[in-house]
């Protein structure tokens, strides 16, 4: 098997820590008990390098070889096909998985990330911006507790890189109580995050930005 590379920013500011998308990768890579390491891109005066691999100047990237991913939702994916503890193997399962994997960044994020940006940075809520991206998140939940209100998991009936996907995606909501209204939503959550490598996953993570801020204050 080819050598999985994961980049991610050498350091971030607290706030996202635990919430940079890696950990998507991380927990995947995890969950298949695919060998990895970890890489570092400098996250302040980013090298023109790290624009050839992610155009935006965003991380997660994963090299495979000779073959190099980037986004997250792309890259889970990718993974899915090295894994069946990631995607179903059969066709039904593999469509369900994949369809959900798209909803999750386009249907469920396009609501969740600008009505989670609203409460890590502060800003009022009687901004006349806050009531649309209230109703939108509504909108969104509100169909995703149907879905959720009867069923495990989203595709196949078993675990799959989309259930994994759509965690993360709910995770900063939940971190504000955005999901106290969706009891279906909170209990699909819970379970996802109380899964073992998720667990590592995100401890790892903070484990790398907190060394990284050690190296900083010691000069190294």
């Amino acid at each position: 098997m080819s050598d999985l590379v994961l980049t991610t920013f050498d350091w971030v500011p607290e706030p996202p820590r635990g919430f940079v998308r890696d950990l998507r990768i991380r927990w995947a890579l995890e969950e298949a008990g695919l060998a990895y390491r970890m890489a570092t891109t400098p996250f302040e005066a980013r090298p023109a390098g790290h624009f050839a691999q992610q155009p935006f100047g965003q991380v997660p990237w994963l090299t495979d070889g000779d073959i190099t991913v980037f986004e997250s939702g792309a890259i889970l994916l990718h993974l899915g096909e090295k894994s069946p503890a990631l995607m179903p193997t059969d066709p039904r399962g593999r469509a369900e998985a994949m369809e959900w994997v798209l909803a999750a960044l386009n249907s469920v994020e396009m609501a969740s990330l600008p009505w989670s940006m609203f409460r890590f940075m502060g800003f009022p809520g009687d901004a006349p911006e806050a009531g649309f991206v209230d109703g939108f998140l509504k909108l969104r939940l509100e169909r995703l507790e149907a879905v959720l209100a009867g069923r495990d998991w989203l595709a196949g009936g078993r675990f799959s890189v989309a259930d994994l996907l759509m965690a993360d995606v709910l995770r900063p909501v939940d971190q504000f109580e955005g999901l106290a209204a969706y009891p279906a939503c909170q209990t699909y959550l819970a379970r996802l995050t109380r899964r073992p490598a998720f667990q590592k996953a995100h401890a790892d993570q903070l484990a790398d930005f907190a060394a990284a801020d050690a190296a900083r204050a010691g000069g190294g």
